[in-house]
Formats: C-alpha cells, sequence, structure tokens
C-alpha cells in the first residue's frame, strides 16, 4: 500500500507533468520539420523518437501517481 500524496507533492508532480508534455510537443515538432528535410540523419531521428517514447511514459508514470487509490 503506498502513502497519499500531499497536496504540494501533487502540484509540483503536476509542473513536472506539464514541462514533459512540452518537451514532447517540440520534439513531435522537431521530428516531422526533421522528415520533410531532403536528407535525413537517421540516428538523429532514432534518438529523437526514443526520448519521444521515454518522455512519454514517463508523463504516464506521472500522471499514474496522481491517482489516489481506490480501497479494494
Amino acid at each position: 500500500m503506498s502513502q497519499r500524496l500531499t497536496d504540494k507533492e501533487i502540484e509540483e508532480i503536476a509542473i513536472r507533468v506539464e514541462v514533459l508534455k512540452a518537451e514532447h510537443r517540440d520534439l513531435d515538432d522537431a521530428i516531422a520539420t526533421l522528415q520533410e528535410q531532403a536528407f535525413v540523419n537517421s540516428m538523429q531521428m532514432r534518438r529523437m523518437k526514443k526520448r519521444k517514447l521515454f518522455i512519454k511514459d514517463m508523463i504516464n508514470k506521472l500522471e499514474s501517481m496522481m491517482i489516489p487509490d481506490m480501497p479494494a
């Protein structure tokens, strides 16, 4: 059984989620721009996509932390 988060902790997590969402959007835009170029650096593209996926996973993890546990 996990401990309940304080309001301050929830607020800090929510701020972190917003920062990660902004980075995720920025990466999405950068990937789209990179794909439009005639020469695409596949290594750079792969790294950006991996980072984007990592960020998405972190967002999901943090958002699930903010959901209170339901009694069984």
